[in-house]
């Protein structure tokens, strides 16, 4: 027999908590549901956090991008049939099949029980719910309006989510055919390549500079395998600890911004999710410099682009105009700022902002048709020439000594 620590809403909306004795967490759960009783939370007394609300729940398992495009529709058509905010939530934790999200709903559901705000609730779980998500909620809440801003949430969420989804599948193939090429050019260097040595060395041929060199370079890494990866691995935590700095990030984002061909990818993504942010949080009521407020916040690990949104978000608030502002930065196109200057001038800024976002998500969508189209012949031809000049530097030996044995 154990006791439990509850808390718990009855059918007129009263929460409370109390304690329950019972042989296990079930056997606890039913006594109260027996009572007709929903449960918020329930743990053991002399445990940590066991049940609904504990924190191995709260902390473990991820929430992909389209489990939250998922509880932003059922949220917004819950709450759009009439069904109260608390219960819609509830419903939704309880029918969760990930746990971690039912976990952090379960929690969401008892903060505004108690009365607290919905996006107040939502910000206390940073890592699910980022600075869009909980501006969205509070524009919904004040303006009456949360089932169409979750719509509008949503639809942010899923478009980000298409753009995601195509960069993978574009790199996806490439990635394979690369990862397979260099099995196969591993296998030569390390295996095929030292047993042909031995060979050449046995009958003491002197050897094409062609098949020196490959032997050469054979001998390095295999000799040097282990100390090359240490240094590689040693590398990359080096790099991470480097950019996890604000002038390592600063200058690992003017070199993301200036690789050749991949340069452009990485601009046109950020500025459209600039863009389609800006949209959404525009059309869903909140003010244009709240706006750039939490758009500054979005960007974190872009440096170039948050200390952009910094610059225009203080000009703006000292009363200069939203497409001057973005132009004194010097980071956006023209057209981007042109075509802002229009939206003020018409009135129609956010629909103008949504013409340039899906602009750029078709000009996103170009980049990756043509690099799929481009990546797979030059991989293709790349690693075939690197393996047709190890073969060769392996049979021009093979060749002198089947002259020799014909001599």
């Amino acid at each position: 027999m154990g006791r439990f620590i509850y808390t718990v809403q009855d059918a007129q909306g009263t929460v409370t908590t109390g304690a329950v004795d019972a042989d296990d967490e079930d056997g606890a759960v039913q006594t109260l549901q027996t009572k007709g009783l929903f449960i918020l939370s329930i743990q053991a007394e002399d445990t940590k956090a066991k049940g609904i609300m504990s924190l191995k729940k709260m902390g473990g398992g991820s929430i992909s991008g389209r489990e939250m495009v998922f509880f932003g529709e059922q949220m917004s058509t819950l709450i759009g049939g009439g069904i109260p905010l608390v219960r819609a939530l509830s419903l939704l934790s309880e029918h969760a099949e990930n746990k971690a999200l039912g976990a952090v709903l379960s929690a969401v559901t008892k903060e505004v029980s108690a009365g607290g705000a919905f996006h107040k609730a939502l910000e206390k779980h940073p890592k699910v719910f980022d600075d869009i998500w909980v501006s969205l909620v509070q524009a919904g809440e004040v303006s009456g309006q949360l089932p169409a801003v979750l719509r509008q949430i949503t639809a942010y969420s899923e478009s980000q989510e298409n753009v995601k989804s195509k960069i993978v599948t574009a790199v996806s193939y490439p990635a394979v055919l690369f990862t397979m090429s260099m099995g196969v050019l591993v296998y030569f260097i390390f295996y095929i390549v030292p047993v042909f040595a031995d060979i050449f060395k046995d009958f003491g041929l002197t050897l094409p500079i062609i098949t020196r060199m490959v032997l050469l370079v054979s001998a390095i890494l295999t000799k040097y395998f282990v100390l090359m990866l240490v240094g590689g691995i040693g590398g990359v935590f080096a790099f991470r600890a480097y950019i996890a700095t604000p002038p390592g990030r600063l200058t690992w984002n003017h070199i993301q911004f200036n690789l050749p061909l991949f340069g452009t990818l990485m601009k046109a993504m950020a500025i459209e999710r600039m863009l389609t942010t800006m949209a959404t949080l525009i059309r869903s009521g909140v003010s244009i410099l709240n706006a750039v407020s939490v758009l500054e916040g979005a960007f974190k690990k872009n440096l170039i682009f948050q200390g952009a949104l910094k610059q225009a978000k203080n000009d703006i608030a000292s009363g200069r105009s939203i497409s001057e502002s973005f132009k004194k930065t010097g980071i956006f196109p023209p057209m981007v700022t042109e075509m802002m200057w229009m939206g003020e001038e018409s009135g129609k800024l956010p629909d103008i902002i949504v013409v340039l976002s899906k602009y750029y998500q078709e000009q996103i969508d170009q980049w990756l048709r043509r690099f799929s189209a481009m990546i797979d012949p030059i991989l293709v031809v790349g690693v075939g020439g690197i393996v047709a000049v190890i073969v060769m530097s392996i049979f021009m030996p093979i060749f002198q000594l089947s002259q020799i044995g014909a001599g």
